[in-house]
């Protein structure tokens, strides 16, 4: 039982990657309580766990305080935050045919993005800080992705944000360690969520023939990631961004 009664939140957890740690975490003992915008899927999980689920957007600073404020009135502490929502809207940052300007990623793309992925981890963590500095410690981990470190075609606005998770997370390590606050980041390579099965098989078979491990991650990789850096048996390890991707190196 890593986490035996660690009250823990975890973002996006509807589904997918988070939908596999809360479950994970639960497993070890934690208190889990998600948020996400898929009532249903998300209910379904907080039932299955034995936790509770909330309706947060996180880009939306007031509905991420009035999540946690709830939270530590019920709980008293706050001792795990798992910053897993994020959203995809691919694009070329420019195309161009014979010279000409044809189409280019809409702005709207670009704001959505940086508002979830990259604005959300620092609501949800600035909103979660005061309470584990007042518990005397805690551990704040961030989702960001492979191609946050390597870059990826296509991916201007999400790369962004996810570079962007990793600055962050070495900032608050450092901010935060002298109130015993450890933050860190994972770094998934492809993944197997519900979202990427749906994606065509010859896409599929390019993510494995780039990966030397020979497969995609499963989720459950990625939340025994999480689950490794939640306990006590990562107690020294901060502002770091560890990948869990079979060894890919992404290129163009």
């Amino acid at each position: 039982m890593l986490l035996k009664d660690q009250v823990t939140l975890i973002t996006g957890g509807a589904g997918g990657i988070g939908k596999a740690t809360a479950k994970r975490f639960a497993e070890e003992g934690a208190k889990v309580i998600i948020c996400d915008l898929s009532d249903e899927a998300g209910n379904q999980v907080a039932e299955e766990i034995g936790g509770e689920y909330y309706h947060v957007n996180v880009a939306d600073r007031e509905a991420v305080q009035a999540w946690v404020d709830d939270v530590y009135e019920k709980y008293g502490q706050i001792d795990v935050l798992v910053n897993n929502a994020g959203v995809l809207r691919d694009g070329l940052f420019v195309r161009v045919k014979e010279g000409e300007l044809v189409k280019q990623m809409p702005e709207e793309n670009f704001d959505l993005v940086i508002d979830v992925n990259l604005k959300g981890v620092f609501n949800c963590a600035q909103a979660v800080a005061p309470y584990m500095i007042k518990g005397e410690g805690g551990a704040i981990l961030n989702a960001t992705s492979i191609v946050g470190l390597d870059g990826n075609f296509g991916q201007t606005n999400y790369v962004a944000s996810k570079a962007g998770v990793v600055g962050m997370t070495k900032v608050w390590a450092r901010e935060l360690g002298r109130h015993q606050i450890r933050v860190n980041a994972v770094a998934p390579g492809f993944t197997l969520t519900e979202m990427v099965k749906q994606m065509p098989d010859k896409i599929l078979d390019s993510m494995v023939a780039k990966t030397p491990m020979g497969r995609m991650g499963e989720p459950i990789d990625i939340a025994n990631a999480y689950l490794f850096l939640a306990s006590d048996q990562a107690s020294f390890i901060s502002g770091v961004t560890l990948r869990v991707d079979g060894g890919i190196v992404v290129g163009t």
